[in-house]
């Protein structure tokens, strides 16, 4: 263990550093790709574009080069001059109109012009300036990232030597780990069988002293049962009390019921366990009166049922699971289902309920029961029959032929069928306790070649078949309507 850890730390060391190293490989090729893409200095050139206004004053003052209309002169030569004039006259008018608009156009592009150069000469000015400023910038970020450089490497030499005298006491720690680490392995391996040995034998007592504690009650009960009938024939003659004595066999059968209550505590699950499994049955008898729980067991559908304010009553053949529930104030008689329904009048059962009781009954005898139920049920009433699910294969190896009092699986259809054939209008099947994922046959990932991945279909397939079969549901209900 010491030397794993020495081991660790030193490769924890190297991985820094070597992931320092090559972040500062990363960090200088950066550093040498920004400064290559730094731009240089502009040579910007010199502005030309004054306008050429050389010759605009010439224009100015010569553009009006049509003379004004020659003065009258008398005789033929005034009349032809005056008809000539006359004539070419709106000819010249028109020629001194354009000459007026153009000098005009001329003198108002050569002030657009001027201005033009004035604001390119000051936007010019700008950008040199702009340009020297970020050019200053830029080689103030390279001075920087320099100087950090070399910051950084100063911090990473001190974390360095505290990793160094880190690793010097991480090391003598480990050496002084070493010299006892072999004695405390050993002594955790005694100490690992010691405890495994005490959970096994701490297991075997709980079972022996739950077992204990069930035989004394049930004995204790017995007793008193059987002293004052002992008594009470005490001054009889000895023929006649042997010929009054109890049914000696039916009370050692008696005493051992209480094997059987041992057995549902430890296998079955905790009261509080089976109480939120068959909390779901309650809707089925909302509103009921008179509900019979067959092989009531412990109670638990009994005290649902009370709480609920349903009236209910119960029946079960194991001595100590009726005085068990007699001790919780639960009406349970000890009898058997047959026997119990022939006594009850017809239509007087508002419901009848039987959690995992039908696997103990002989196929005749539950023939018989159905037959009685439908008959002793009111219309509308429910019955509601709850087993294992032998068609699942981890119901049937794990649950079914764990329990010596089982006689007879049940297929779902089977139980179906035989309560619509005893005289119910209709019948339900309710799938209960789904086998966990993790317990069934796992599919694979697909191949990545054609041939892989037909062959990967193919068994895909063919586990859903089983889990289908195999792993579906622990257990199943028949709901039957009278």
């Amino acid at each position: 263990m010491p030397e794993l850890i020495t081991d660790t730390l030193e490769a924890t060391l190297r991985r820094l550093k070597q992931e320092r190293d090559a972040a500062d490989q990363r960090y200088n090729n950066a550093l040498t790709a920004v400064d290559r893409a730094l731009p240089g200095s502009v040579d910007w050139p010199a502005l030309r574009l004054s306008p050429d206004d050389s010759q605009l004053e010439a224009l100015n003052r010569e553009w009006a080069i049509i003379p004004g209309p020659p003065p009258a002169a008398p005789g033929w030569r005034g009349r032809l001059t005056g008809f000539i004039w006359r004539t070419i006259a709106p000819y010249f008018e028109r020629q001194l109109a354009f000459n007026s608009r153009l000098i005009d156009h001329l003198n108002r592009q050569a002030a657009a012009a001027r201005e033009a150069q004035r604001a390119a000469e000051e936007s010019a000015a700008r950008q040199r300036d702009h340009a020297a400023r970020l050019a200053e910038f830029h080689a103030t970020v390279m001075r920087y990232l320099q100087e950090i450089t070399a910051y950084v490497d100063t911090r990473d030499r001190d974390v360095a030597g505290g990793d160094l005298v880190l690793n010097a006491s991480l090391s003598g720690l480990a050496e002084n780990m070493d010299k006892r680490w072999e004695s405390l392995s050993v002594r955790d391996q005694r100490r690992d069988a010691r405890t495994a040995k005490l959970s096994a034998d701490h297991d075997d007592l709980r079972t022996l002293v739950s077992v204990s504690q069930q035989a004394a009650l049930s004995l204790k009960r017995d007793l008193e049962a059987l002293l004052p009938a002992h008594a009470g024939h005490a001054s009889q003659p000895v023929a006649e009390t042997a010929q009054a004595a109890p049914d000696t066999t039916a009370a050692f059968r008696t005493l051992d019921s209480y094997k059987y209550v041992g057995f549902e505590d430890q296998f079955r699950g905790s009261r509080e366990a089976i109480r939120a499994r068959l909390e779901s049955y309650l809707p089925f008898f909302a509103g009921a009166s008179d509900v019979l729980d067959v092989g009531c067991g412990r109670g638990e559908f009994l005290e649902l049922l009370q709480g609920a304010g349903i009236q209910a009553r119960g029946i079960d053949l194991n001595h100590e699971m009726a005085e068990l529930c007699r001790s919780r104030g639960l009406d349970v008689t000890e009898a058997d289902a047959v026997s119990y329904l022939v006594a009850q009048p017809d239509g007087s059962l508002g419901g009848l309920f039987a959690a995992q009781v039908v696997e103990h009954l002989k196929p005749e005898y539950l023939l018989r029961l159905l037959e009685l139920a439908a008959l002793k049920l009111r219309p509308g009433a429910r019955l509601v029959l709850e087993t294992l699910n032998p068609a699942c294969w981890v119901a049937f190896f794990e649950s079914y032929i764990r329990d010596i009092t089982h006689v007879w699986p049940l297929h779902p259809e089977t139980l179906k069928y035989l309560v619509l054939a005893s005289g119910f209008s209709r019948a339900e099947l309710e799938y209960r306790t789904p086998v966990p994922p993790q317990d069934r046959l796992q599919t694979i990932a697909s191949a990545g070649n054609v041939d892989g991945a037909e062959l990967v279909d193919a068994f895909n397939a063919n586990v859903e078949k089983l889990n289908s079969r195999l792993f579906t549901y622990l257990d199943y209900a028949v709901i039957g309507v009278r």
